[in-house]
């Protein structure tokens, strides 16, 4: 699973606040999660370890991965909505996503029944 959230004032989006609190307690249980997060400043990059790596693993995340940050200037929105990346940016995210990728194909492996 990914979660993704813009952070400000050093806290996760109110939106996903909602969104997890619909959630059951143990809605993650078992869940191998990516946490994703965007801000203004590098001063909010510890939020993802200090406010939404708690609330993850408190709702059963049997596995938080090592989180990603981007400042938003990195991000643009083109007129026709199509997103890009900074290029260090995009090659930041590409191993970030290629080692959760890793993870989940470990895990699928050892959950997997045996013959």
């Amino acid at each position: 699973m990914v979660i993704g959230t813009p952070i400000y004032k050093a806290a996760y989006s109110g939106l996903l606040k909602s969104l997890l609190d619909l959630l059951p307690q143990y809605a993650l249980a078992g869940k191998t999660v990516l946490p994703l997060a965007t801000g203004g400043s590098v001063a909010h990059v510890l939020a993802i370890d200090y406010a939404l790596r708690p609330v993850l693993t408190s709702m059963g995340a049997a596995h938080v991965v090592p989180g990603w940050f981007t400042l938003d200037k990195d991000i643009t929105v083109g007129g026709d909505g199509t997103v890009s990346l900074a290029a260090g940016t995009a090659e930041a995210l590409g191993e970030v996503t290629d080692r959760f990728s890793s993870v989940l194909r470990e895990r699928t492996a050892v959950l997997a029944p045996s013959a």
